[in-house]
């Protein structure tokens, strides 16, 4: 029994470890909920509104410290400039580790239209953050037991690291890219294992296009977004289908999501050696009332080999102030 519970802690502190090589707000389909500031920095004030946005993800429902996340976001333009401001404020938890962080950001935003109602616009964002990691080794050994590996108390570490990147917007079409902690950090390394890690530079790359026939209230939305992470040299894609109703009182909006990582992952299946990519498939369904925004996100990760078979759930509230009038004729709902 104390060789399991060695084994246990050792597998703790191994996977807190690499966990904590995290690239602050996790990268999840929340910004397909009307929340792409969460991911680019460079769509902080795009809208003709300043909006506020909160989300609180929960993993593996009955499972005790299953995953967790929650994330505060807001952000606007400043008066009736091409400057922007924003902030994030996010908790991520995961068992026995967590990181708390707070991002502020400044974007600029580049017209090329002829008028307001032609759409032809770049945008720049820079976001700077500092983010605390923590490791919760209090409950790791039992009273009076000693390991030379475990210090038995709360550890922390402090990091800084900036986000830049920049957004396209034709009319009906968009593009993003941000490279995220492009500062190469004093990697963090508890209880001297072994563990560290200073490159956690990410590359994001998405695009999408807005189709609506003239005078309908439905609208349609394909795009896709690509990530790359520097040091595991570990890729994903996401392919996303989303639609728009236009209501009275708003606008009603779902859609489908799916991911799959391009990298695999060998594991043994009987007496044969399988591979598997990581898969999630995450329906989300939301509503545009007034100037309040709800939404929901489920996430069901399909892989023949997972810890959980309960899925991902995650609510988004949202609010919209100062509010401007629509200024161009184009199915843009992230901009109009």
């Amino acid at each position: 029994m104390r060789f399991k519970n060695y084994c246990l802690i050792a597998l703790i502190v191994i996977t807190a470890n690499f966990s904590f090589a995290q690239e602050g707000v996790p990268i999840y389909s929340d910004y397909l909920t009307d929340n792409y500031y969460l991911i680019h920095p460079s769509m902080a004030g795009v809208a003709n509104c300043a909006k506020v946005r909160l989300t609180a993800r929960q993993q593996w429902f009955g499972v005790d410290d299953a995953p967790s996340l929650q994330t505060l976001s807001a952000n606007g333009r400043i008066g009736d400039t091409p400057s922007a401001i924003g902030g994030i404020f996010f908790n991520d938890s995961n068992g026995y580790h967590s990181t708390v962080g707070g991002y502020a950001t400044f974007a600029y935003h580049l017209m090329f239209s002829r008028n307001e109602i032609d759409l032809n616009m770049l945008s720049f964002g820079l976001s700077a953050g500092f983010l605390q990691y923590k490791l919760d080794e209090t409950d790791f050994l039992a009273p009076g037991e000693f390991d030379q590996l475990i210090a038995g108390i709360e550890q922390s570490a402090t990091n800084f690291n900036v986000d830049f990147g920049f957004s396209y917007h034709f009319i009906d079409f968009y593009a993003h890219f941000t490279a995220k902690n492009i500062l190469k950090n004093e990697g963090i390394n508890f209880n001297d294992q072994g563990f560290e890690f200073d490159n956690l530079r990410t590359y994001l790359l998405s695009t999408g296009y807005t189709f609506s026939k003239l005078g309908s209230p439905w609208s349609y939305e394909p795009s896709i977004m690509y990530m790359y992470r520097d040091a595991t040299e570990e890729s994903s894609i996401d392919v996303n289908a989303k639609v728009y109703r236009e209501m009275d009182f708003g606008k009603v909006w779902g859609g489908l999501s799916y991911r799959r990582s391009l990298d695999g992952a060998e594991f043994r299946d009987g007496s044969s050696i399988s591979s598997q990519k990581l898969q999630y498939i995450t329906p989300f369904l939301g509503v545009d009332y007034n100037q309040f925004v709800f939404a929901y996100t489920f996430s069901y990760q399909a892989n023949t080999v997972n810890f959980n078979t309960g899925g991902f759930h995650q609510l988004t509230l949202g609010y919209n102030f100062n509010c401007r009038r629509e200024k161009f004729e184009c199915n843009c709902p992230a901009v109009n």
